[in-house]
Protein backbone atom coordinates (compact mmCIF):
# COMPACT_ATOMS: atom_id res chain seq x y z
CA UNK A 1 0.00 0.00 0.00
CA UNK A 2 1.47 3.00 -1.09
CA UNK A 3 -0.42 5.58 1.51
CA UNK A 4 1.71 8.74 2.46
CA UNK A 5 2.03 9.04 6.14
CA UNK A 6 1.35 12.84 7.43
CA UNK A 7 4.34 14.41 9.17
CA UNK A 8 5.31 12.75 12.73
CA UNK A 9 4.34 9.57 12.30
CA UNK A 10 7.47 7.30 12.78
CA UNK A 11 6.34 4.20 10.70
CA UNK A 12 5.09 3.83 7.28
CA UNK A 13 5.79 0.13 6.89
CA UNK A 14 4.50 -2.36 9.07
CA UNK A 15 6.66 -4.80 10.89
CA UNK A 16 5.31 -7.92 12.72
CA UNK A 17 6.03 -10.38 15.62
CA UNK A 18 4.98 -13.80 15.44
CA UNK A 19 2.49 -15.70 17.37
CA UNK A 20 -1.01 -16.04 19.19
CA UNK A 21 -1.41 -14.35 23.07
CA UNK A 22 2.28 -13.75 23.47
CA UNK A 23 3.83 -11.86 25.81
CA UNK A 24 5.28 -9.46 23.17
CA UNK A 25 7.39 -6.85 23.55
CA UNK A 26 8.21 -3.97 21.40
CA UNK A 27 9.91 -0.40 21.59
CA UNK A 28 10.21 1.97 18.90
CA UNK A 29 13.02 3.88 20.53
CA UNK A 30 15.99 2.57 22.50
CA UNK A 31 15.78 2.27 25.83
CA UNK A 32 11.91 3.11 25.88
CA UNK A 33 10.57 0.03 27.73
CA UNK A 34 11.30 -0.84 31.55
CA UNK A 35 13.32 -3.50 32.11
CA UNK A 36 12.05 -6.23 34.85
CA UNK A 37 8.92 -3.60 36.00
CA UNK A 38 5.87 -2.18 34.50
CA UNK A 39 5.24 0.97 36.23
CA UNK A 40 9.02 2.99 37.43
CA UNK A 41 8.72 5.93 39.28
CA UNK A 42 10.03 7.85 36.22
CA UNK A 43 9.47 6.36 32.42
CA UNK A 44 12.67 7.17 29.74
CA UNK A 45 11.84 9.88 27.27
CA UNK A 46 9.40 11.39 29.87
CA UNK A 47 6.61 8.66 28.97
CA UNK A 48 3.70 7.94 30.50
CA UNK A 49 2.78 4.20 31.76
CA UNK A 50 -0.38 3.38 31.35
CA UNK A 51 -1.91 -0.59 31.48
CA UNK A 52 -4.97 -1.60 28.76
CA UNK A 53 -6.79 -4.51 30.59
CA UNK A 54 -8.83 -7.07 28.21
CA UNK A 55 -10.11 -9.29 31.15
CA UNK A 56 -10.64 -8.73 34.83
CA UNK A 57 -7.71 -8.55 36.56
CA UNK A 58 -8.34 -11.54 38.82
CA UNK A 59 -9.01 -13.54 35.47
CA UNK A 60 -7.06 -16.96 35.51
CA UNK A 61 -3.64 -16.34 33.78
CA UNK A 62 -4.51 -18.70 30.85
CA UNK A 63 -7.41 -15.88 30.15
CA UNK A 64 -5.76 -12.91 31.43
CA UNK A 65 -5.16 -9.84 29.40
CA UNK A 66 -3.58 -6.89 29.66
CA UNK A 67 -0.63 -4.76 27.74
CA UNK A 68 2.03 -1.74 29.62
CA UNK A 69 1.78 1.04 26.71
CA UNK A 70 4.78 3.94 27.34
CA UNK A 71 2.86 6.29 25.29
CA UNK A 72 3.38 9.99 25.49
CA UNK A 73 -0.10 11.62 27.39
CA UNK A 74 -1.85 8.97 28.81
CA UNK A 75 -5.79 8.30 27.57
CA UNK A 76 -7.34 10.41 30.25
CA UNK A 77 -5.31 13.02 27.90
CA UNK A 78 -6.89 11.72 24.45
CA UNK A 79 -10.69 12.89 25.39
CA UNK A 80 -12.41 16.24 25.62
CA UNK A 81 -15.64 17.08 26.34
CA UNK A 82 -17.53 14.44 24.79
CA UNK A 83 -21.33 14.83 22.52
CA UNK A 84 -22.86 12.59 20.99
CA UNK A 85 -22.38 11.52 17.23
CA UNK A 86 -24.33 10.26 14.42
CA UNK A 87 -23.42 7.01 12.88
CA UNK A 88 -27.12 5.81 12.12
CA UNK A 89 -26.07 2.89 9.64
CA UNK A 90 -23.94 1.44 12.60
CA UNK A 91 -26.92 -0.12 14.64
CA UNK A 92 -25.96 -2.69 18.01
CA UNK A 93 -28.07 -5.03 19.34
CA UNK A 94 -31.00 -5.61 20.41
CA UNK A 95 -32.07 -3.44 17.37
CA UNK A 96 -35.70 -2.94 17.92
CA UNK A 97 -36.87 -1.04 14.36
CA UNK A 98 -39.31 -3.23 12.87
CA UNK A 99 -39.69 -4.69 8.95
CA UNK A 100 -41.84 -7.36 7.89
CA UNK A 101 -39.11 -9.49 6.32
CA UNK A 102 -40.38 -13.14 6.57
CA UNK A 103 -38.47 -15.39 8.44
CA UNK A 104 -36.24 -17.67 5.97
CA UNK A 105 -33.30 -18.22 4.44
CA UNK A 106 -31.95 -14.91 2.59
CA UNK A 107 -29.09 -13.71 0.22
CA UNK A 108 -27.36 -10.37 -0.62
CA UNK A 109 -25.89 -9.67 -3.78
CA UNK A 110 -22.34 -7.68 -3.16
CA UNK A 111 -23.12 -3.97 -2.10
CA UNK A 112 -21.88 -1.83 -4.51
CA UNK A 113 -18.75 0.44 -3.66
CA UNK A 114 -20.23 4.12 -4.21
CA UNK A 115 -18.26 7.01 -5.13
CA UNK A 116 -19.29 9.26 -2.27
CA UNK A 117 -16.77 9.87 0.72
CA UNK A 118 -16.83 7.09 2.97
CA UNK A 119 -14.61 6.67 6.18
CA UNK A 120 -14.37 3.33 7.70
CA UNK A 121 -16.77 4.72 10.20
CA UNK A 122 -19.42 6.43 8.08
CA UNK A 123 -19.38 3.94 5.12
CA UNK A 124 -20.51 1.16 8.04
CA UNK A 125 -23.41 -0.84 7.58
CA UNK A 126 -24.84 -3.13 10.03
CA UNK A 127 -26.98 -6.29 8.15
CA UNK A 128 -27.60 -8.04 10.81
CA UNK A 129 -27.68 -7.99 15.40
CA UNK A 130 -27.63 -10.50 17.92
CA UNK A 131 -27.94 -10.57 21.75
CA UNK A 132 -27.40 -7.65 23.57
CA UNK A 133 -24.45 -5.43 23.70
CA UNK A 134 -25.12 -4.42 27.36
CA UNK A 135 -24.54 -7.72 28.65
CA UNK A 136 -22.04 -8.00 26.48
CA UNK A 137 -23.59 -11.48 25.00
CA UNK A 138 -24.06 -11.44 20.61
CA UNK A 139 -22.62 -9.97 17.90
CA UNK A 140 -23.29 -7.64 14.65
CA UNK A 141 -22.41 -8.43 11.16
CA UNK A 142 -21.50 -5.33 9.33
CA UNK A 143 -20.47 -4.56 5.84
CA UNK A 144 -17.83 -1.58 5.48
CA UNK A 145 -17.67 0.51 2.51
CA UNK A 146 -14.81 2.41 2.73
CA UNK A 147 -13.43 5.09 -0.40
CA UNK A 148 -11.05 7.46 2.13
CA UNK A 149 -9.13 7.36 4.62
CA UNK A 150 -9.43 8.62 8.30
CA UNK A 151 -7.74 11.70 8.24
CA UNK A 152 -7.43 13.07 11.85
CA UNK A 153 -9.75 11.11 13.54
CA UNK A 154 -9.26 8.07 15.92
CA UNK A 155 -11.79 5.41 16.53
CA UNK A 156 -12.30 3.15 19.79
CA UNK A 157 -14.57 0.41 19.91
CA UNK A 158 -15.69 0.21 24.07
CA UNK A 159 -18.51 -2.44 23.19
CA UNK A 160 -16.96 -4.77 21.15
CA UNK A 161 -13.59 -6.58 19.45
CA UNK A 162 -13.68 -6.33 16.15
CA UNK A 163 -12.69 -8.74 13.16
CA UNK A 164 -12.11 -7.51 9.57
CA UNK A 165 -12.42 -9.24 6.77
CA UNK A 166 -11.45 -7.44 3.76
CA UNK A 167 -13.41 -8.88 0.37
CA UNK A 168 -12.31 -5.92 -2.11
CA UNK A 169 -9.15 -3.67 -1.56
CA UNK A 170 -6.34 -3.07 0.90
CA UNK A 171 -6.82 -1.23 4.23
CA UNK A 172 -4.26 -0.24 6.65
CA UNK A 173 -5.10 -0.12 10.60
CA UNK A 174 -2.71 2.47 12.19
CA UNK A 175 -3.14 1.33 15.68
CA UNK A 176 -2.04 2.67 19.04
CA UNK A 177 0.25 -0.60 19.21
CA UNK A 178 1.32 -0.45 15.19
CA UNK A 179 0.98 -0.76 12.06
CA UNK A 180 -1.28 -3.68 10.21
CA UNK A 181 -1.49 -3.55 6.74
CA UNK A 182 -4.29 -6.18 4.84
CA UNK A 183 -5.54 -7.57 1.87
CA UNK A 184 -8.37 -10.10 0.58
CA UNK A 185 -7.35 -13.26 1.94
CA UNK A 186 -6.31 -11.80 5.43
CA UNK A 187 -7.97 -10.74 8.66
CA UNK A 188 -7.35 -7.96 10.93
CA UNK A 189 -8.25 -8.17 14.59
CA UNK A 190 -8.82 -5.04 16.85
CA UNK A 191 -9.66 -6.18 20.87
CA UNK A 192 -12.04 -4.00 22.40
CA UNK A 193 -10.95 -0.46 23.69
CA UNK A 194 -7.82 0.07 21.27
CA UNK A 195 -7.23 2.82 19.31
CA UNK A 196 -7.56 3.19 15.68
CA UNK A 197 -7.93 4.68 12.03
CA UNK A 198 -8.39 3.08 8.90
CA UNK A 199 -6.26 4.47 6.01
CA UNK A 200 -6.93 3.33 2.33
CA UNK A 201 -4.93 3.88 -1.07
CA UNK A 202 -8.00 2.94 -3.33
CA UNK A 203 -11.68 1.90 -2.27
CA UNK A 204 -12.48 -1.24 -0.60
CA UNK A 205 -15.00 -3.42 0.80
CA UNK A 206 -14.96 -5.62 3.83
CA UNK A 207 -16.91 -7.73 6.16
CA UNK A 208 -17.08 -6.41 9.72
CA UNK A 209 -17.49 -8.96 13.03
CA UNK A 210 -18.54 -6.87 15.85
CA UNK A 211 -17.98 -9.40 18.97
CA UNK A 212 -19.65 -8.11 22.24
CA UNK A 213 -18.31 -11.68 24.41
CA UNK A 214 -14.95 -13.17 25.46
CA UNK A 215 -12.42 -12.18 22.97
CA UNK A 216 -11.32 -14.09 20.37
CA UNK A 217 -8.93 -17.71 20.82
CA UNK A 218 -8.34 -20.81 19.33
CA UNK A 219 -10.33 -23.89 19.17
CA UNK A 220 -9.24 -26.84 20.97
CA UNK A 221 -7.91 -29.62 18.31
CA UNK A 222 -9.44 -32.13 20.78
CA UNK A 223 -8.46 -35.76 18.78
CA UNK A 224 -6.92 -34.18 15.75
CA UNK A 225 -4.00 -33.35 18.13
CA UNK A 226 -1.44 -30.75 18.56
CA UNK A 227 -1.40 -29.64 14.58
CA UNK A 228 -3.34 -28.32 11.39
CA UNK A 229 -6.27 -25.91 11.72
CA UNK A 230 -5.00 -22.30 12.45
CA UNK A 231 -1.56 -22.55 13.83
CA UNK A 232 -0.12 -20.01 16.63
CA UNK A 233 3.17 -18.57 14.88
CA UNK A 234 0.93 -17.54 11.95
CA UNK A 235 -0.76 -14.62 13.56
CA UNK A 236 0.99 -11.22 13.63
CA UNK A 237 1.19 -8.60 16.25
CA UNK A 238 2.67 -5.10 15.06
CA UNK A 239 5.80 -3.81 16.41
CA UNK A 240 5.54 -0.42 18.39
CA UNK A 241 5.08 2.96 15.95
CA UNK A 242 4.10 5.95 17.57
CA UNK A 243 2.97 9.27 16.46
CA UNK A 244 4.38 12.65 17.92
CA UNK A 245 1.62 15.26 16.19
CA UNK A 246 0.29 18.48 17.81
CA UNK A 247 -2.75 19.40 15.40
CA UNK A 248 -6.61 19.06 15.56
CA UNK A 249 -7.80 15.59 16.31
CA UNK A 250 -11.26 14.37 16.47
CA UNK A 251 -11.92 11.20 18.96
CA UNK A 252 -14.97 9.15 17.97
CA UNK A 253 -16.01 6.23 20.76
CA UNK A 254 -18.52 3.63 20.87
CA UNK A 255 -20.13 2.81 24.37
CA UNK A 256 -23.55 1.16 25.04
CA UNK A 257 -24.29 1.34 21.29
CA UNK A 258 -23.83 5.01 21.09
CA UNK A 259 -21.53 7.23 19.44
CA UNK A 260 -19.64 10.16 21.19
CA UNK A 261 -16.97 12.47 20.25
CA UNK A 262 -14.77 15.16 20.83
CA UNK A 263 -11.80 17.35 19.96
CA UNK A 264 -8.26 17.43 21.26
CA UNK A 265 -5.18 18.87 20.09
CA UNK A 266 -2.73 15.91 19.54
CA UNK A 267 -2.84 12.53 17.75
CA UNK A 268 -3.47 9.64 20.55
CA UNK A 269 -1.78 6.97 18.63
CA UNK A 270 1.13 7.77 21.06
CA UNK A 271 2.82 4.54 21.92
CA UNK A 272 5.93 4.59 21.89
CA UNK A 273 6.11 1.18 23.20
CA UNK A 274 4.60 -1.57 24.72
CA UNK A 275 4.36 -5.63 26.07
CA UNK A 276 1.89 -8.00 27.09
CA UNK A 277 -0.23 -10.57 25.22
CA UNK A 278 -3.66 -7.66 24.32
CA UNK A 279 -2.84 -6.35 20.94
CA UNK A 280 -4.36 -6.55 17.82
CA UNK A 281 -2.97 -8.79 15.35
CA UNK A 282 -3.68 -9.86 11.32
CA UNK A 283 -3.83 -13.56 10.03
CA UNK A 284 -3.21 -14.83 6.62
CA UNK A 285 -6.42 -17.05 5.87
CA UNK A 286 -4.39 -18.73 3.40
CA UNK A 287 -2.52 -20.53 5.93
CA UNK A 288 -4.98 -22.10 7.58
CA UNK A 289 -4.63 -26.18 7.26
CA UNK A 290 -7.77 -28.06 6.92
CA UNK A 291 -8.67 -31.43 8.00
CA UNK A 292 -11.22 -33.66 6.95
CA UNK A 293 -12.82 -37.22 5.90
CA UNK A 294 -10.33 -39.13 4.12
CA UNK A 295 -12.74 -42.60 3.35
CA UNK A 296 -16.64 -41.71 3.94
CA UNK A 297 -18.75 -39.16 5.28
CA UNK A 298 -19.08 -35.16 5.77
CA UNK A 299 -17.68 -34.11 8.77
CA UNK A 300 -19.27 -31.41 10.58
CA UNK A 301 -18.09 -28.04 9.80
CA UNK A 302 -16.65 -27.09 13.17
CA UNK A 303 -13.71 -28.35 11.92
CA UNK A 304 -13.21 -25.56 10.09
CA UNK A 305 -13.26 -23.03 12.57
CA UNK A 306 -10.33 -20.76 12.50
CA UNK A 307 -10.93 -18.95 16.08
CA UNK A 308 -13.76 -19.07 18.38
CA UNK A 309 -15.16 -16.48 21.60
CA UNK A 310 -16.05 -19.05 23.88
CA UNK A 311 -19.75 -18.37 25.91
CA UNK A 312 -20.39 -19.53 29.44
CA UNK A 313 -21.55 -22.68 28.37
CA UNK A 314 -18.69 -25.33 27.55
CA UNK A 315 -18.83 -26.13 23.63
CA UNK A 316 -21.09 -23.35 22.42
CA UNK A 317 -19.64 -20.29 21.05
CA UNK A 318 -20.82 -16.57 21.43
CA UNK A 319 -19.26 -16.46 17.59
CA UNK A 320 -17.46 -18.96 15.76
CA UNK A 321 -15.26 -17.68 12.67
CA UNK A 322 -15.38 -20.75 10.30
CA UNK A 323 -13.46 -20.81 6.77
CA UNK A 324 -13.67 -23.08 3.83
CA UNK A 325 -11.09 -22.91 1.68
CA UNK A 326 -9.00 -24.80 -1.14
CA UNK A 327 -9.40 -28.63 0.20
CA UNK A 328 -9.45 -31.53 -1.49
CA UNK A 329 -12.66 -33.58 -1.38
CA UNK A 330 -11.64 -37.43 -1.37
CA UNK A 331 -14.53 -39.26 0.28
CA UNK A 332 -15.94 -42.39 -0.86
CA UNK A 333 -19.30 -43.19 -2.00
CA UNK A 334 -20.18 -39.85 0.04
CA UNK A 335 -22.51 -36.84 -0.79
CA UNK A 336 -19.36 -34.33 -0.18
CA UNK A 337 -21.27 -30.83 -0.55
CA UNK A 338 -22.69 -29.70 3.14
CA UNK A 339 -25.63 -31.79 4.02
CA UNK A 340 -29.38 -30.51 4.56
CA UNK A 341 -29.31 -29.48 8.01
CA UNK A 342 -31.55 -27.45 10.97
CA UNK A 343 -29.27 -26.53 13.84
CA UNK A 344 -28.97 -24.12 16.83
CA UNK A 345 -26.54 -21.26 15.38
CA UNK A 346 -27.30 -18.80 13.15
CA UNK A 347 -24.66 -18.55 10.47
CA UNK A 348 -23.97 -14.82 8.64
CA UNK A 349 -21.69 -16.41 5.31
CA UNK A 350 -20.02 -14.22 3.33
CA UNK A 351 -17.69 -15.26 0.14
CA UNK A 352 -13.83 -13.52 -0.16
CA UNK A 353 -13.39 -15.04 -3.88
CA UNK A 354 -13.95 -18.26 -5.80
CA UNK A 355 -17.30 -20.07 -5.43
CA UNK A 356 -18.76 -21.47 -2.88
CA UNK A 357 -19.35 -25.54 -3.59
CA UNK A 358 -22.78 -25.81 -2.33
CA UNK A 359 -23.91 -22.66 -4.07
CA UNK A 360 -22.40 -22.55 -7.68
CA UNK A 361 -24.98 -19.96 -8.69
CA UNK A 362 -26.26 -16.69 -7.05
CA UNK A 363 -23.62 -16.65 -4.19
CA UNK A 364 -20.68 -14.31 -5.47
CA UNK A 365 -17.55 -12.73 -4.10
CA UNK A 366 -18.81 -9.60 -1.76
CA UNK A 367 -22.03 -11.26 -1.51
CA UNK A 368 -23.62 -12.55 1.90
CA UNK A 369 -26.63 -14.85 3.62
CA UNK A 370 -27.91 -15.35 6.40
CA UNK A 371 -29.01 -18.85 7.72
CA UNK A 372 -30.68 -18.71 11.29
CA UNK A 373 -31.24 -20.97 14.06
CA UNK A 374 -33.88 -23.90 13.39
CA UNK A 375 -33.94 -22.67 9.77
CA UNK A 376 -33.57 -25.14 6.85
CA UNK A 377 -31.03 -25.09 4.58
CA UNK A 378 -28.64 -26.85 2.71
CA UNK A 379 -27.07 -27.57 -1.09
CA UNK A 380 -29.30 -25.75 -3.70
CA UNK A 381 -30.52 -27.90 -6.30
CA UNK A 382 -27.88 -28.02 -8.92
CA UNK A 383 -25.80 -28.54 -6.52
CA UNK A 384 -27.43 -31.56 -5.05
CA UNK A 385 -27.96 -33.00 -8.76
CA UNK A 386 -24.10 -32.73 -9.88
CA UNK A 387 -23.23 -33.95 -6.24
CA UNK A 388 -25.46 -36.96 -6.23
CA UNK A 389 -24.54 -38.36 -9.83
CA UNK A 390 -20.86 -37.27 -10.73
CA UNK A 391 -17.90 -39.84 -10.38
CA UNK A 392 -16.73 -39.73 -7.23
CA UNK A 393 -12.65 -38.81 -7.85
CA UNK A 394 -10.18 -36.84 -5.55
CA UNK A 395 -11.29 -33.38 -7.09
CA UNK A 396 -10.08 -29.87 -5.00
CA UNK A 397 -11.79 -27.20 -4.92
CA UNK A 398 -9.26 -24.25 -5.84
CA UNK A 399 -9.17 -20.32 -5.63
CA UNK A 400 -11.96 -20.22 -3.40
CA UNK A 401 -12.45 -18.72 0.11
CA UNK A 402 -16.08 -18.40 1.94
CA UNK A 403 -16.79 -18.01 6.14
CA UNK A 404 -18.99 -17.63 8.36
CA UNK A 405 -19.56 -15.74 11.72
CA UNK A 406 -21.42 -18.11 13.48
CA UNK A 407 -23.80 -17.47 16.67
CA UNK A 408 -25.70 -19.11 19.06
CA UNK A 409 -27.96 -16.42 19.25
CA UNK A 410 -30.81 -15.66 16.20
CA UNK A 411 -29.23 -12.70 14.13
CA UNK A 412 -31.91 -10.10 13.46
CA UNK A 413 -31.52 -8.39 10.11
CA UNK A 414 -31.65 -4.66 10.17
CA UNK A 415 -34.46 -2.46 8.59
CA UNK A 416 -31.56 -1.22 6.38
CA UNK A 417 -30.81 -4.78 5.18
CA UNK A 418 -34.31 -5.54 4.43
CA UNK A 419 -34.83 -2.94 2.46
CA UNK A 420 -31.56 -3.15 0.17
CA UNK A 421 -32.06 -3.63 -3.54
CA UNK A 422 -29.62 -6.50 -3.16
CA UNK A 423 -31.74 -8.60 -1.14
CA UNK A 424 -32.11 -11.75 -3.52
CA UNK A 425 -35.96 -12.14 -3.65
CA UNK A 426 -35.49 -15.73 -5.27
CA UNK A 427 -32.99 -17.11 -2.69
CA UNK A 428 -35.58 -19.19 -1.52
CA UNK A 429 -36.07 -20.61 -5.09
CA UNK A 430 -32.91 -22.59 -5.47
CA UNK A 431 -34.34 -24.91 -3.57
CA UNK A 432 -37.23 -25.82 -5.79
CA UNK A 433 -35.49 -27.53 -8.42
CA UNK A 434 -35.39 -30.50 -5.69
CA UNK A 435 -37.43 -33.38 -7.05
CA UNK A 436 -38.82 -36.06 -5.68
CA UNK A 437 -37.11 -39.08 -6.22
CA UNK A 438 -38.69 -42.00 -3.39
CA UNK A 439 -39.29 -45.30 -5.34
CA UNK A 440 -40.44 -47.52 -3.01
CA UNK A 441 -40.15 -50.55 -5.12
CA UNK A 442 -36.50 -49.67 -5.91
CA UNK A 443 -34.23 -49.84 -2.97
Amino acid sequence: MDITPPLGITAVTAGYMSGFGNGFETEALPGALPVGRNSPQRCAYGLYAEQLSGSPFTAPRASNQRSWLYRIRPTVSHIGRFRKAALPFWVSAPDTAEHDLPIQPLRWDPLPIPSEKLTFLTGMRTITTAGDVASQTGMAAHIALVTTSMAGETFWNADAEMLVVPQSGSLRFRTEFGVIDTAPGEICVIPRGVKFRVEVAAPARAYVCENYGGAFTLPERGPIGANCMANQRDFLSPVAAYEDIEDTHRVVVKWGGVFWESEIGHSPLDVVAWHGNYAPYKYDLRRYSPVGPILFDHADPSIFTCLTAPSETPGTANIDFVLFPERWMVAENTFRPPWYHMNLMSEFMGLIYGQYDAKPQGFVPGGFSLHNCMLPHGPDAEAFEKASTVELKPHKLEGTMAFMFETRLAQRVTAFAASLPQLQAGYRDCWSGLRKTFDPSRP
